[in-house]
């Protein structure tokens, strides 16, 4: 039996569910616009074939491995390196194994979506994994890996990908990039900047970061002024290298546009290591706006992906290192948070910053009204936790009446597991048309309307918001 429903995500009711497959027929083949997300640049550069069926399913991918963790699996007996980089002597057959027979877990989430159709459409798996054909699914899925077929360069001409973002600190020094425009390919790998390491006081080596990034602009990064030049300076190495945005993951959504005195006061304190849990906020905050500031001089596009508890577990921080699942969502406010930056900036039709939330609560509260009235605002789409089947159809239902579709920026998959990306395209592609669909059948949207918005939602929004 297929392990695809090839109807999967549509409407039950049948006039409604053919009108969502007809114009999930006209996007389902459009080239996929990846515009935030964590794929390492190194396998672009590089091109050297994926190592196992483990590497590439399991151990880069945290939706996967969390669930297994939650049920008691080790994250070393699931090959995750740890803080200093070692990883555990354990076969990747093994692990594989420990996948398969607890991927039962997987059932009803988005992540059995994201799996299932890789191993059908990527590698022509047939059959629902378990235990039972782990080490046949194991071989099949290792035999091709071998291929220079599935090496990364010929996965992303054959996944349809026009333009795909990495994001590296603002420290990186940008190698792998440099080395895929050496190498004359043509696919299209570029970078984002992240600069929380060097905007957060609370960031370990905060301090010492900071000294670097001077080191790397040639800037005086022990005054405010030569910092705030230092990031100018490295925001146009990463233009140099195609970024077309900047990332920031704060634990909350605040801003400030402080005077400069006290902004250069805070700066001097976060160097110093005696900033207060309330002054590193602040300081975060303001530096929100500067960043948005000089979006307006540089034309990169600002997102903020705020309201999430990082590295909740002290004890897999210290063993394990950041990104390993226990990033946990927070409540978070918009309305007051945001007031400074949009006081500043709000009004600039020229500045786009793209808002992503944890808290479906504000949604319909405060994301939609704000995205809906400033110029400078868009939602991005549902990230994280919420990207899912029901968390898009969420988002729709709770956004569009008051921001409409146009004040939203279309996908992104924002993953580290690379063969997932056709998947979760595809899933917001058949969500979106499935929301279209009942559009027309409740009479809010004409039919001839919903082709157009269907291609923008797949494709034209995010390739403008990100400026593609």
């Amino acid at each position: 039996m297929a392990i695809l429903d090839d109807n999967r995500l549509f409407p039950i009711e049948p006039s409604v569910r053919a009108q969502a497959r007809a114009l999930y027929d006209g996007v389902r083949d459009l080239p996929i616009i990846s515009p935030h997300g964590h794929t390492d640049p190194r396998w672009f550069a590089e091109n050297a074939g994926f190592a196992n069926p483990s590497a590439l399913f399991v151990t880069p991918d945290h939706y996967v491995f969390r669930m297994l963790h939650s049920q008691g699996v080790p994250l070393d007996a699931l090959g995750v390196p740890r803080a200093d980089g070692t990883v555990s002597d354990v076969d990747p057959r093994d692990v594989w194994q420990l996948f398969a027979s607890h991927y039962h877990l997987l059932r009803g989430t988005p992540s059995r979506l994201w799996l299932d159709h890789a191993f059908a459409s990527v590698f022509d798996v047939q059959e629902r994994l378990s235990a039972r054909n782990a080490d046949a699914i194991y071989d099949q899925i290792d035999a091709a890996l071998q291929t220079d077929a599935f090496r990364p360069r010929a996965l992303f001409e054959r996944f349809n990908i026009e333009a795909i973002s990495t994001t590296e600190s603002a420290i990186d020094d940008l190698k792998w990039h440099r080395m895929i425009r050496d190498s004359g390919w043509t696919g299209r790998v570029i970078t984002a900047y992240r600069p929380d390491a060097v905007i957060d006081p609370e960031f370990a080596g905060f301090a010492d970061n900071v000294a670097l990034m001077g080191q790397m602009a040639g800037e005086d990064t022990g005054t405010w002024t030569g910092y705030l030049a230092a990031h100018r300076n490295r925001r146009e190495y990463f233009k140099s290298f195609g970024a077309t945005s900047t990332d920031h993951g704060h634990p909350t959504a605040r801003t400030e546009d402080l005077p400069q005195d006290v902004a250069a006061t805070l700066f001097d304190k976060a160097l110093q290591g005696t900033c207060t849990a309330e002054e590193a906020d602040a300081f975060r905050g303001h530096m929100l706006t500067e960043m948005a500031r000089m979006s307006l001089d540089d034309g990169l596009v600002l997102q903020v992906h705020p309201g999430s508890f990082r590295n909740h577990s002290d004890h897999v921080l210290a063993g394990f290192g950041r990104d390993k699942g226990y990033d946990i969502p927070t409540r978070t406010d918009y309305v007051r948070a945001l007031k400074p930056l949009l006081d500043a900036v709000g009004h600039r039709a020229d500045l786009t910053v793209i808002l992503f939330t944890l808290d479906e609560s504000a949604y319909a509260r405060e994301l939609a009204p704000l995205a809906g009235v400033y110029p400078c605002l868009r939602l991005g789409p549902p990230w994280w936790f919420h990207d899912s089947p029901e968390g898009m159809m969420r988002f729709r239902q709770m956004t569009t009446e008051t921001a409409g579709f146009y004040n939203t920026v279309g996908f992104n998959d924002d993953t580290r597991a690379f063969c997932s990306i056709p998947a979760r395209h595809d899933v917001a592609r058949r969500v979106d048309c499935a929301f279209l669909a009942n559009l027309i059948a409740t009479g809010r949207l004409d039919a001839d309307e919903a082709p157009d918005l269907a291609h923008d939602l797949a494709y034209g929004l995010a390739k403008r918001a990100y400026r593609l």
